[in-house]
């Protein structure tokens, strides 16, 4: 059975303006020292825990990214932050990148459902990749944001916070992508309906990885391998990784599933995959042995992928909850995993919510 850890987070932090609180819809987490760092899908915040004495986390604080990065809608939609990672000082993150598609209300007439499930939303927001300086304070020993600060590494050198270069609809990574032959054709396709939808990142060096839950190409899952540089000031661009391309193509063939989160732990990479589109089923975790030292694009065949164990979901009248959205690496020897839409069992009072550690040894 899997160990559990209890999340507290404050009453007074934890609504967003439609009063859902932050519990519920938790979507990615990473672990840092003593902080774990997490996300609600439905905000333009993060949240930082700090462990406590017994081992649970707490003593929340919350971070308006509009603080620290230019939000195209500012506060008035969400990002859906899908993927966090710390490297080189940074906390990066990725939203979605996703479009919508408007849910049929059962007390509408038939001709209103029919109306809603044919328009399909772009939240502005969601078009974000991004990196802010984190910093560890030595007398609290939680880590920090920061819009600007000295390299604690190199004093000499200024941590900025940045964003790849996009619009209201679009980025650059978009723009890129929509001369691929495997993804173009699913850019105008709601994430929920197969089409282009992000949900992890793990960093590794100048490397970013980003884990896509859609498209899956019979069967095959998709992670798009990055690095970035330096534009004009508070912007980023994307490096050209191959001759044709800014960026690397890997293929994992998960047997039809979409990934919700990666992690990368020595040279191995840690997969969190599960349905894709609005489908309700098996999650499990994967292994990608010596992912840093692949050189090029790779096709990786289910013979290659070790299949970790599977991660509780809801079932029978509980279908539809505790999805696993969020995976940490919480030390040498196991992962955290956070859920979106968590079991009653799993809420502990008004404003707690539990976590489960995964051994991978």
């Amino acid at each position: 059975m899997a160990k559990k850890v209890t999340l507290h987070f404050d009453p007074e932090l934890s609504l967003n303006q439609e009063e859902k609180h932050v519990r519920d819809g938790l979507s990615t987490v990473l672990h840092t020292g003593d902080n774990l760092w997490l996300s609600c899908d439905e905000r333009t915040t993060i949240e930082r825990l700090t462990q406590q004495k017994d081992g649970s986390f707490g003593t929340h604080k919350s971070f308006c990214l509009s603080d620290y990065l230019q939000l195209p809608d500012s506060t008035d939609s969400e990002i859906d932050i899908e993927g966090m990672g710390m490297e080189n000082n940074y906390l990066w993150l990725v939203g979605s990148h996703s479009l919508k598609r408007k849910k049929p209300r059962k007390d509408d007439s038939v001709a209103k459902q029919m109306k809603r499930l044919a328009q399909v939303k772009s939240d502005q927001n969601r078009y974000l990749l991004a990196r802010i300086p984190v910093i560890k304070d030595e007398k609290t020993s939680d880590y920090t944001l920061c819009k600007e600060c000295p390299d604690p590494d190199n004093p000499k050198k200024a941590l900025r916070a940045a964003q790849l270069k996009g619009g209201e609809s679009s980025s650059d990574l978009l723009e890129a992508l929509k001369k691929d032959d495997h993804i173009a054709p699913f850019l105008t396709i709601p994430g929920k309906d197969n089409g282009f939808d992000i949900e992890g990142l793990a960093t590794s060096g100048n490397k970013l990885y980003l884990g896509l839950r859609g498209p899956v190409l019979r069967g095959w899952a998709i992670v798009l391998e990055l690095e970035l540089e330096e534009a004009e000031e508070g912007f980023l661009k994307l490096k050209q990784l191959t001759p044709e391309r800014p960026y690397k193509k890997h293929f994992l063939h998960l047997k039809g599933k979409g990934i919700r989160e990666l992690r990368i732990l020595g040279n191995d990479m840690y997969i969190l995959a599960g349905p894709t589109m609005d489908l309700d089923g098996v999650i499990a975790v994967y292994r990608w042995r010596n992912v840093l030292k692949q050189k090029g694009e790779s096709m990786v065949h289910t013979a290659d992928l070790e299949r970790l164990c599977e991660v509780p979901h809801g079932h029978g009248a509980e279908s539809g909850k505790d999805k696993a959205e969020g995976l940490a690496v919480y030390d040498e020897r196991n992962l955290m995993v956070v859920f979106d839409s968590p079991r009653d069992a799993r809420k502990v009072g008004e404003h707690s919510v539990i976590a489960d550690l995964i051994k991978i040894d």
